[in-house]
């Protein structure tokens, strides 16, 4: 009952959290574009100066291991989530532009619960790799905290 509630916690807090992060991207089109007033093309030009600038491009390997089906929520270059066949991989191209340089961008996968060879539910195992790198892993599903990374260049 604990390892679901903290799942169930775990979910919540990173649907919460790929909630906010897609609001930042939406609020950066129109700035770039160009603002009606003389106060907003000027904030805009001094974005568009550091937005300019882009990072090397990263490979991003989400991995959720196990058999079955599950749902799986994971955040690269957008955010997901969708019922998969286990064992699942996404790979994403990912650059870093702008101030993203600086602070890096959180990459994670949540799996959803797979069935034990005891019967009961518990994570399903899940990696993340960053140009071929191994940076994320839940020990084989035994931690029940999904997998992140902070990608920086």
């Amino acid at each position: 009952m604990r390892k679901t509630a903290t799942l169930t916690f775990s979910l919540l807090a990173a649907a919460m959290l790929l909630t906010g992060c897609g609001s930042e991207k939406k609020d950066a089109g129109p700035a770039k574009t160009g603002g009606a007033s003389p106060s907003a093309s000027a904030s805009s030009g001094a974005k568009g100066s550091s937005s300019g600038m882009k990072g090397v491009p990263h490979q991003v390997v989400f991995e959720v291991g196990g058999t079955g089906a599950s749902k799986v929520m994971w955040m690269g270059n957008t955010n997901h989530f969708e019922q998969v066949t286990l064992p699942w991989t996404k790979t994403e191209s990912i650059q870093l532009e702008g101030a993203e340089l600086k602070v890096g961008v959180t990459v994670s996968v949540v799996p959803g619960s797979v069935k034990a060879s005891d019967g009961m539910l518990k994570a399903a195992p899940c990696t993340i790799k960053v140009d071929g790198k191994l940076v994320a892993d839940n020990q084989d599903g035994k931690s029940p905290e999904p997998c992140m990374y902070k990608l920086k260049d």
